[in-house]
């Protein structure tokens, strides 16, 4: 695990120097970093990054400070100054010319010129590759009107870092912080018509890496600022060999904890209050507590309830007995008539199936089965007619019809049961036979009735997430549903609650099966029952294609496919390790993997981040193979030359030696090299040229300046070509 860094204050390179009127200041002012110092030290004299800010606050900044400019590693020691920083760059142009001369006094006065209100002093300094002519007009004025120095040279820092390492004639790749160069260069001059440019360099490679890691952790609670993004681009990514073959087996469980590189960013840990052993003990003590009193609410609720059904069953049979006892006439069918309608019931057929629904209600209760064996009880007077018995017989007789209705009620049940059961069976028999006969139909059959099932689960998993949002349209229904079925004021007068809607000729609602949906829509939680009969289902589709469908592996049953090992979406976010949602410290993690291949990668393929432009092994590969006669090419061929920050990214030179093997014809004397220093090489260079007699007749004086104006420059070696 490595924690999340970012740019620290460092102190200045240990360089002694001295001031001297006249002396030669050389200025790397890259857009990254900026290297100064004279030119007759052994290296830069100071280093540091290419931005100001300002002290916003008094406490933090202290008396007298508030408003003050920090410049380069100043910026990284107050909060406040490091989220105010900027630099005097847009892009790969200076925009602020502002805080560009910011950073030049900063430059001037750590490096203590000690002239009276001017820079007594020649300067060299870096320009873009085909800098505009407007860059190199306001810079002139800046030096000589802002700082009155005595001349200035201005070079590509490239061509300066190719002749501080002794080359003559060869191929030029400087990969930078806005952009990557390929300078082809011939007796020591840059060939500038060939010159090619890549839009794509260090700092667009760290911005690309933020919006890869915004996209994957957009839940993230930290905002990872630009430093920290390039830090993390600097430590942890490299250049892939072969980036297809790697990708496609990066993410696999076995070695994927030695490929990732898992970073901490810091958080505060919210420690929970441990309770004691007697306190754990106590609240365990009122759970149990709770827990009985529950029961025994909940079994006095069912025996309430078990009572009440008891008692509304024997006012219905004698309710029933009643009806049974009127005679056949008017009289008796007007009773009959007004009993039923008092009781809610619209002839006695819906009293007996009430009867009949009470019976089974309450053996349920008392956890008797239907099915269990009953003793076939004998109805003797049932069929005998009235004029055979005498009134005491009659009564029974009535009371025996009712119980041999209930009794064939039961049967009936028993017997729609086995008839379900053998329906089964035969299913289950052709089922079998259809395997037999056509097992490729059978099998595929089966995976079209899995597939099925994983809808069903995939949409009810959806529409419960949107019934959570309640600005969902799923929501808005449900809340609609709702309402309509409040605005519904059609409902039948019954005098007692439990008439069914049997009884209400006006009442259609259920005798369409897509009206039971409306509860469905409405539910908070879908009807467990069906779910459980869907997981017992796919459970059974899935055994049998496992033992007879070869291609079906228990890699494909659905256990396996929502375990995390075998998630390639946890492996990308998580890596091999379980994710605790709880856990602050997973929550603060972010995990690199595929990411530490794909942002350098972009170098050789553009079209990844969306660059619409050819790699830089294609652009060099093109030069050398189509824009120079063989001799030359040749030549330029055994010195590839690799320079700037962002080649530093690891076997940047390995891959580009293979992608170049592979473009130019075999056997070709292909050497590739690297800056010793690709930082400060270019610093070097510049102070290598500052000693030879091309860099005093190449530089233009105050006089020139002042008699040509500020358009005015004289080509050299490594500088840009006069195109006005």
């Amino acid at each position: 695990m490595h924690k999340l860094t970012d740019i620290e204050w460092r102190p200045q390179p240990n360089v002694p120097f001295e001031w001297s009127a006249g002396s030669t200041i050389a200025i790397d002012f890259g857009t990254h970093m900026t290297r100064a110092g004279y030119t007759d030290t052994n290296g830069p004299n100071l280093v540091f990054p290419t931005l100001t800010g300002k002290y916003r606050e008094r406490k933090s900044a202290g008396p007298g400070l508030a408003g003050a400019t920090t410049v380069g590693y100043d910026n990284f020691i107050e909060p406040s100054t490091r989220l105010s920083a900027r630099s005097p760059y847009d892009g790969a142009l200076v925009s602020n010319w502002t805080v560009a001369e910011e950073v030049l006094d900063y430059t001037f006065a750590k490096l203590r010129v000690g002239s009276d209100g001017c820079v007594d002093n020649h300067i060299i300094m870096n320009e873009l590759m085909s800098s505009p002519a407007a860059q190199r007009r306001n810079l002139q004025q800046v030096l000589f009107e802002g700082y009155g120095v005595r001349s200035v040279a201005l070079g590509v820092d490239a061509l300066f870092s190719y002749y501080a390492n002794d080359g003559k004639t060869g191929l030029v790749l400087s990969v930078g912080n806005e952009a990557t160069h390929i300078i082809p260069v011939i007796d020591g001059i840059a060939q500038r018509e060939l010159t090619k440019r890549i839009t794509w360099g260090g700092r667009t490679a760290s911005a690309f890496l933020a919006q890869l890691l915004q996209l994957k952790y957009p839940t993230f609670p930290l905002k990872l600022s630009a430093t920290q993004t390039t830090k993390i681009l600097e430590n942890h990514c490299y250049v892939s060999d072969g980036y297809k073959e790697e990708l496609d087996g990066f993410l696999d469980m076995d070695g994927l904890e030695k490929r990732e590189r898992v970073i901490q960013a810091p958080y505060i840990e919210t420690v929970k209050a441990e309770k004691s052993a007697e306190e754990l003990e106590r609240i365990a003590e009122r759970r149990k507590e709770s827990g009985r009193r529950l029961q025994e609410q909940a079994a006095a609720k069912r025996a309430e309830k078990l009572a009440e059904r008891e008692n509304d069953l024997q006012y219905y049979r004698q309710q029933a007995q009643i009806l049974e006892d009127l005679g056949d006439d008017r009289q008796g069918k007007r009773e009959a008539r007004r009993i039923l309608d008092s009781e809610g019931f619209k002839d006695v057929k819906s009293m007996n199936k009430k009867i009949a629904e009470l019976e089974r209600t309450i053996r349920k209760s008392l956890n008797q089965d239907v099915e269990e064996e009953e003793v076939v009880p004998e109805f003797p007077l049932a069929d005998v007619p009235d004029e055979e018995l005498t009134p005491l017989q009659i009564k029974e007789k009535r009371h025996q019809r009712l119980l041999r209705a209930n009794y064939e009620a039961r049967i009936r049940a028993k017997e729609e049961k086995e008839a379900e059961k053998a329906r089964i069976e035969e299913e289950k028999r052709k089922d079998e036979e259809w395997r037999i006969t056509d097992l490729a139909g059978w099998v595929e059959d089966k995976r079209e009735k899995r597939n099925a099932i994983l809808a069903r689960q995939k949409e009810r998993a959806k529409m419960q997430k949107e019934l959570r949002n309640r600005k969902s349209m799923a929501s808005k229904m449900r809340m609609k549903n709702i309402a309509s079925l409040a605005a519904d004021t059609r409902a039948t007068k019954r005098a007692r609650p439990g008439a069914g809607i049997d009884d209400d000729p006006d009442d259609t609602f259920g005798a369409d099966d897509q009206d039971w949906s409306i509860y469905n829509d409405i539910a908070n939680q879908s009807d467990s029952e069906e779910e459980e009969n869907e997981r017992a289902a796919l459970a059974e589709l899935e055994a049998n294609l496992l033992e007879f469908d070869d291609e079906f592996t228990e890699e494909n049953l659905l256990e396996s496919q929502t375990d995390w090992k075998s998630s390639l979406l946890h492996m990308f976010l998580h890596g091999p390790t379980e994710y605790n949602p709880e856990s602050q410290e997973q929550q603060n993690q972010l995990h690199l993997n595929v990411e530490r291949i794909r942002v350098p990668e972009v170098l050789f393929q553009p079209t990844i981040a969306g660059i619409d432009q050819a790699g830089v092994a294609e652009v060099c590969g093109d030069i050398l193979t189509k824009r120079f006669p063989s001799e030359t090419a040749s030549v330029m061929l055994k010195d590839v030359f690799v320079t700037g920050g962002y080649s530093q990214v690891p076997n940047f030179d390995a891959r580009l030696t293979a992608e170049l093997r592979s473009l130019l014809p075999a056997g070709s004397p292909l050497q590739v090299r690297s800056a010793a220093h690709p930082e400060t090489d270019a610093w070097m260079g510049m102070a290598k040229w500052s000693k030879t007699d091309d860099y005093k007749n190449s530089r233009v004086t105050r006089a020139m300046y002042e008699e040509m104006g500020p358009d005015y420059i004289k080509e050299h070696a490594f500088g840009n070509s006069s195109y006005l």
